[in-house]
């Protein structure tokens, strides 16, 4: 088989590399390069550490040949989850069942060690901060977004509220379009400190392009319309709910008392502004952890972490019609959306957080299953690729609740 990993095409090797074989921050998301920096983000963007604690519990193992499963994918072929995993290039793959790790694979350079880029994974780890805070009394899902943030008066997010920001059901004049190289979304990247300045440019900053952001001209609330800056807008919230940054409340709220197993990171602009929305950076198993912290109804090692009636409410809530309204139903005709995280609608009533580049956490509590995956896709997002890993996901989870594997 010819090696697709960064080092099979030069990436980064020699001392320096070649100019072609260099990443940059012009270069990190295209491939062949992203297969390298998707887990070296660090050394291209600024980053602000979240920290584990000293108490992490090593998984218990149970391994099942889970390549072996085979399931019907959405171009009605048969496929096997083996073959998945090669098609669709995965860098790191975990599966648990009832907390213990029934396969792990990495590919691509990934090590388990390494933090690997979950790109909106982050908006559901965000999502799931906020029930922190609210559980806490410092934040009311209900209030103005102008309660906590007052620059954000006259822009999309001037007379919205919390809850619309949390379940992206914000009217807002913003295109999501990854492979914009001149409008919105690239002054977005900008921002972010992901895309480098353009000589003579004045240098953009998150925070402050927030602000600018119109509203569009139908109520709030109507319609689930996806848009990234709405998660980087919650982290700023959840900054000034605390009193906390963003990388230090995750670390204190969840990831040390969830017993992460390796430090963590989230990208930052030029101000230390976090990319809540898309730049968490974790390793495979921790990311499987925080899965597992969901499916135990926030309970780690018997402390509650995250609140139950948090995640209750992620599982039972959400406006179907507002869904119905937008655009995910091309890949969850039934699904719902709350509090960052996708409520795929089916007999299991899985639930689940993804990213672009496929990166996926699955779970599936009727089966005890969770699945993680990370990936270093070409190109940013594919709704069949999105079916391909539903079905995948569905038929694994089924096979081990089942004990056919």
């Amino acid at each position: 088989m010819p090696d697709t990993t960064a080092a099979g095409h030069g990436i980064m090797q020699g001392f320096p590399p070649p100019p072609e074989a260099q990443v940059t921050l012009a270069n990190w998301r295209q491939p062949p390069f992203n297969r390298w920096s998707f887990h070296n983000v660090r050394q291209i963007v600024p980053s602000a550490a979240i920290y584990r604690g000293a108490s992490a519990v090593p998984f218990a193992r149970d391994a099942r040949p889970v390549e072996q499963v085979p399931f019907q994918g959405p171009d009605g072929k048969e496929w096997t989850i083996g073959r998945m995993l090669e098609a669709t290039c995965t860098d790191g793959f975990i599966v648990l069942q009832r907390g213990r790790v029934v396969a792990e694979s990495y590919a691509g350079g990934q090590r388990p060690e390494t933090p690997h880029i979950v790109f909106s994974v982050s908006k559901s780890v965000t999502g799931s901060l906020a029930g922190v805070l609210v559980d806490r009394g410092q934040l009311d899902p209900d209030a103005p977004v102008t309660a906590y943030i007052p620059e954000a008066a006259g822009s999309a997010y001037g007379d919205c509220t919390v809850r619309h920001v949390l379940d992206m059901t914000v009217a807002i004049d913003f295109v999501e379009d990854y492979l914009d190289a001149t409008g919105d979304f690239a002054r977005y990247r900008r921002a972010t400190g992901w895309n480098p300045e353009p000589p003579g440019v004045e240098p953009l900053d998150l925070r402050n392009f927030l602000v600018t952001l119109k509203r569009a001209a139908e109520p709030h609330g109507r319609k689930f319309y996806y848009v990234s800056p709405n998660s980087d807008l919650l982290g700023w919230v959840l900054e000034r709910a605390s009193g906390q940054p963003y990388a230090e409340l995750l670390s204190e709220a969840v990831w040390r008392p969830m017993g992460a197993e390796f430090d963590g990171y989230v990208t930052v602009d030029r101000l230390g502004a976090p990319r809540s929305a898309g730049g968490v950076c974790i390793t495979l198993r921790d990311m499987a952890r925080f899965g597992e912290l969901m499916r135990q109804g926030g309970v780690a090692e018997g402390r509650q972490v995250l609140p139950k009636r948090w995640i209750d409410d992620i599982l039972t809530n959400g406006d179907p019609e507002a869904w119905k309204r937008g655009t995910g139903t091309d890949y969850l005709p039934n699904g719902r959306y709350r509090s960052k995280w996708y409520v795929t609608g089916n007999e299991h009533g899985a639930f689940c957080a993804i990213g672009i580049h496929d990166q996926w956490i699955y779970v599936d509590q009727e089966a005890e299953v969770v699945i993680a995956k990370q990936s270093s896709q070409p190109m940013p997002s594919d709704p069949q690729m999105d079916r391909l890993h539903l079905a995948a996901f569905d038929a694994l989870a089924r096979a081990l609740e089942g004990r056919s594997i």
